[in-house]
């Protein structure tokens, strides 16, 4: 009876390792597989002055936009208007007054649709 059952233990074994191997292959085809990249420290560096550089770059940008809205003339009866009607603070009509080249009107609009 052992010599009966043994070869289809055997079939059994077989098939189960055919089909864990078969499992193994299928599972790599689906990982991701990234190999590691060992980043010097001259690349660090390069990378971290490009990032200063750029804050730099956006920080300049803000002042210029903010120096070209310190031009751009406001009259105090448009503001003391938007604060009234839209009870705003000073600061939010004088600044949307100045990105509107103060215009009341776009002011006004600007300030009801947003």
């Amino acid at each position: 009876m052992t010599e009966e059952s043994a070869p289809i233990d055997d079939d059994k074994l077989e098939k189960k390792k055919k089909h864990d191997a078969e499992s193994a292959a299928d599972l790599e085809k689906v990982t991701d597989f990234a190999e590691e990249k060992e980043i010097s420290g001259t690349d660090l560096a390069s990378v971290l002055v490009n990032i200063e550089e750029k804050k730099k770059a956006e920080i300049m940008k803000i002042k210029e936009k903010e120096r070209e809205l310190a031009k751009v003339s406001i009259k105090k009866e448009d503001v003391e208007l938007i604060i009234k009607e839209l009870e705003v603070t000073k600061q939010v009509a004088e600044r949307t007054l100045r990105e509107n080249g103060g215009n009341l009107v776009a002011a006004l609009t600007t300030l009801v649709h947003s």
